[in-house]
């Protein structure tokens, strides 16, 4: 059975820095394509990162901020973010593969 969680999510004031970690089970995550997306409230769905095979590529909003990466020993997609600001409040998830999903995870940027 194939399960995902994201992790990292909280409070941060502008400037700050989360890490945001999603991990699957029951798949070799290695093999997948894993994309970050963010959702806020009233607004639609937003592409934040994605890595696939040896290549990552980023939003526009983040890019030079962010930083996705993967642990394949840990089977764990990492999306660094650094110099937060209160727009990047959101609530995160990732998705693997285009299929599968966590429960996503709050991250809140205070100014």
């Amino acid at each position: 059975q194939v399960q995902v969680v994201e992790s990292g999510g909280g409070l941060v004031q502008a400037g700050g820095s989360l890490r945001l970690s999603c991990t699957a089970s029951g798949l070799a995550l290695n093999t997948y394509t894993v994309a970050w997306f963010r959702q806020a409230p009233g607004k639609e769905r937003e592409f934040v990162a994605r890595i696939y095979g040896g290549r990552n590529n980023y939003a526009d909003s983040v890019k030079g901020r962010f930083t996705i990466s993967r642990d394949n020993a840990r089977r764990t997609v990492y999306l660094q973010m650094n110099s937060l600001k209160p727009e990047d409040t959101a609530v995160y998830y990732c998705n693997v593969g285009n299929t599968y999903s966590g429960q996503r995870t709050q991250v809140t940027v205070s100014s």
